[in-house]
């Protein structure tokens, strides 16, 4: 019984759960729906989310530090290289569907289908290739670049009301100054670090015209830390009594909780309202995410970058597809993008909907003989 529940906690489960009751009650009743999600929105989205983010923001923190994935050039530079492709190509493909076919709206979703799902992601990676194949932690580390990428474009292309600079610059200063000085006095609590910088920098975000999810992202950096990253989600971290890990072993659990009401809250759409968005979300997420990782993969290797070893073009392709679960993300992404009507519904369906990845990267897997390939 608990390894089942690691499993459904470990994967995301209760995410997808929140997502599917969402679905069902949102067509069966969605005056009573929106009823009880819509008061949940601030509370999940704006707060709630923070702490996910926030989760984020660790692992790409650590994979920068010592030994981390994303510490020397030479290993970073294909999966930000793939990454990055995963994020050009599919934006690309939206923006031309969009502007060609209409309407005209819809193209400031461009950002939707650039995100990559990391827990379910990987979970498909995990079941197709054998353990200790290299395509999942090249997976991982193109998830977390992603992720990093997704922050900055959520910070700097989708203010959440008119943007006030001087609220933003004078209050983060205060809260990076009040983290500085923390992590000074050697406070080891995550707490004081959440309750003041975090929540200053909440207040400057919301009051500068930004998203405010993204609050606890300046102030992980500043929490006492190792000096050298184990490796990405390495279970051995929960051995550490720093205050950055204990912030994450803290957090994990209701994290996903979180996530059960974010799927939840966003998630209710009625599948009448499937149309262009949907369909531009699920070509540019199932086209981009392959052909961009693949492109941008190949470029950074004629440029000197080297893939992991036995990594080959096949297992690239397969680890396209499976990238093209934007899920979680998208769903933040395509909220963040349009405040309501048809234009979110649609968008929103597209990234649910982009879990058909999965049984087309089990299908690609057979048909390209990637088990076989990798023993």
């Amino acid at each position: 019984m608990k390894s089942l529940i690691n499993f459904v906690l470990d994967n995301s489960l209760l995410l997808l759960a929140g997502a599917l009751g969402a679905i069902v009650w949102a067509n069966v009743d969605m005056t009573t729906y929106e009823r009880v999600a819509r008061p949940l929105h601030f509370w999940i989205n704006d707060i709630g989310m923070v702490f996910f983010f926030a989760l984020a923001a660790k692992e790409v923190f650590e994979a920068t530090l010592s030994g981390g994935a994303l510490a020397s050039r030479a290993r970073a530079a294909a999966p930000l290289a793939a990454a990055l492709g995963g994020m050009v190509m599919p934006a690309a493909i939206y923006v031309a569907l969009a502007s060609v076919f209409g309407p005209a709206i819809l193209v400031r979703g461009w950002a939707i289908p650039c995100a990559t799902d990391i827990a379910f992601s990987a979970m498909i990676a995990r079941a197709i290739f054998p353990a200790g194949h290299p395509a999942v932690p090249f997976l991982l580390l193109l998830a977390i670049a992603d992720d990093a990428l997704g922050l900055i474009t959520l910070a700097v292309f989708y203010p959440s009301g008119p943007l006030s600079i001087m609220s933003l610059v004078l209050l983060m200063a205060v809260a990076m100054l009040a983290a500085f000085w923390l992590k000074r006095r050697g406070i080891r609590s995550f707490w004081p670090y959440v309750a003041g910088p975090g929540a200053l920098s909440w207040a400057a975000l919301y009051f500068g015209g930004f998203h405010p999810a993204l609050a606890l992202v300046p102030i992980v950096p500043f929490m006492p830390h190792a000096l050298h990253d184990m490796g990405l989600f390495e279970a051995r971290e929960a051995l550490r009594s720093n205050t950055l890990d204990r912030f994450e072993h803290w957090w994990a659990r209701p994290v996903q909780l979180v996530l059960l009401l974010f799927g939840f809250a966003n998630a209710g759409v009625p599948l009448a309202q499937i149309g262009p968005g949907t369909y531009y979300v699920l070509a540019a997420l199932l086209l981009g995410k392959p052909i961009g990782i693949l492109l941008f993969s190949g470029g950074a290797r004629l440029m000197g970058a080297r893939l992991p070893t036995g990594l080959q073009i096949r297992d690239l392709l397969v680890v396209g597809i499976a990238a093209a679960i934007g899920f979680t993300v998208s769903l933040f992404f395509a909220t963040a993008a349009f405040a309501g009507g048809s234009a979110l519904a649609e968008t929103k369906m597209g990234a649910l909907l982009s879990f058909v990845a999965a049984p087309i990267a089990f299908f690609m897997s057979r048909g390209l003989r990637v088990r076989a390939s990798a023993r």
